[in-house]
């Protein structure tokens, strides 16, 4: 499987859709006021859509950005603002966090070759043919 979409809840499409343009995302769909897609510059969609009322936020979404120290200070010099800076972490990825206009949470990460082969990876073995228990 891949990951294709992510949907979060928002209760301002106006400033919802300004953050995340904002934030480097491509717009692709707009149909205000309920519902915008967006796109990442790999192919990743991205979208938000309106509802009454925003609740706890579970859904952390994780932005990938080659040159996070730079993005973060572009986007605090357009006026964002981070819950925290971008910091090393100890699984081996540095991440800054700041939360959308609805609250939800956004992680600004990178995570080089320990996104998908961390240290502590499984090692999965293909399956033989005919032998798939």
């Amino acid at each position: 499987m891949k990951l294709n979409q992510i949907t979060v809840g928002c209760v301002d499409y106006g400033r919802s859709v300004a953050f995340y343009r904002q934030l480097g995302l491509e717009q692709i769909v707009d149909s205000p006021p309920r519902y915008a897609r967006f796109e990442t510059a790999t192919g990743e969609t991205f979208s938000i859509h309106i509802v009454e009322k925003i609740g706890a936020p579970t859904t952390m979404v994780y932005f990938e950005c080659d040159d996070l120290d730079t993005k973060v200070a572009e986007l605090q010099s357009a006026g964002i603002t981070f819950d925290t800076q971008a910091t090393d972490q100890p699984w081996g990825w540095r991440e800054a966090r700041l939360r959308d206009p609805a609250g939800n949470p956004v992680c600004l990460f990178y995570g080089g070759a320990n996104r998908r082969f961390p240290p502590w990876r499984i090692n999965h073995q293909p399956k033989e043919k005919g032998n798939e228990k």
